[in-house]
Order: structure tokens, then C-alpha cells, then sequence
């Protein structure tokens, strides 16, 4: 597979309850690829707060340690904005195939959030696969990525 992240890094996934069930559709097709992950948890349906998930799979992201992440959550907003609030993180929210394009594209995004209640297996899976394999176009988008992180 050709994608601009070092896949012999793992990719970093987690998940709150709602975002389960999808997290382990996402680690099978992973599997499937002979692609490595961490799964950072959630490990079952049971209510858990999805910022205990969203910390470590941005930590993991922003230090190297993994190549990407991907966030799983009802609506994916609280896992974006959780993640989002480590320097150099830019966790994107998507819902369909161009989000998870553009994100790549246009803003260089290294954590694909996906709102698991409002999107299908197979959707998901085509965000997903977009989200790897797309390359950040550069140019005039440089300098907005670099306007992102706030330094007051």
C-alpha cells in the first residue's frame, strides 16, 4: 500500500463505547492488510469518557511512536476536540470519502475522527483507507498548517 505515513510504525486507534464495535471492524481490515496497530482501548461497550482514549492515541501520534491514529466516537466531536488540544495534533472529523481527502490534502491531518453513529462499515472503511493513502498537497496549504498550533 502507498501512503504517506511510515507504516512500519503502528497506527494508533481508539475508541470510547459508542465508537466499539466499529474500532474492531477498523483493527480486522488492519489485520487483513498485514498493517500493525496499537489499540489503545476501548475494550468493550461498557460507558467509559472518551477523553481517556483520545490522550493517548494524540501522545502517541504527536511523539512517533505511531505513524497515524484514528478516533472512534458517537458523534467523533469529542474525540477531535480532546485530541486537538496536543501541539502538533490535527485531529480531523470526517463523514465521508472528500473529508477524509481534504483533511489529507489540505490540512495535513494525522488523526482521522469518525463519528461512528452516523456512518456505516463500509464508509468508514473507504474514509479510512483515503485517509492512509492520500498525500498532504503542500503548497499554499504550508503555511495555514503551520498557523494551526497557537502560541498566544
Amino acid at each position: 500500500m502507498n501512503s504517506p505515513f511510515d507504516l512500519n510504525k503502528p497506527i494508533a486507534i481508539g475508541s470510547d463505547h459508542a465508537g466499539f464495535d466499529c474500532k474492531e471492524d477498523f483493527i480486522s481490515v488492519l489485520e487483513g492488510k498485514g498493517l500493525k496497530y496499537k489499540d489503545f482501548g476501548a475494550f468493550s461497550t461498557e460507558s467509559v469518557d472518551y477523553p481517556d482514549f483520545a490522550h493517548p492515541v494524540a501522545e502517541a501520534v504527536k511523539n512517533g511512536e505511531c505513524a497515524f491514529g484514528v478516533l472512534l466516537c458517537g458523534s467523533g466531536n469529542g474525540m477531535a476536540i480532546a485530541a486537538n488540544k496536543h501541539e502538533h495534533i490535527r485531529a480531523a472529523l470526517c463523514w465521508g470519502e472528500e473529508l477524509a481527502r481534504l483533511a489529507r490534502a489540505h490540512n495535513d491531518a494525522n488523526i482521522l475522527c469518525i463519528p461512528s453513529r452516523f456512518i456505516n462499515e463500509g464508509d468508514a472503511e473507504k474514509m479510512l483507507a483515503i485517509f492512509m493513502t492520500t498525500n498532504f498537497d503542500g503548497g499554499r496549504h504550508v503555511n495555514r498548517v503551520n498557523k494551526i498550533d497557537w502560541h498566544g
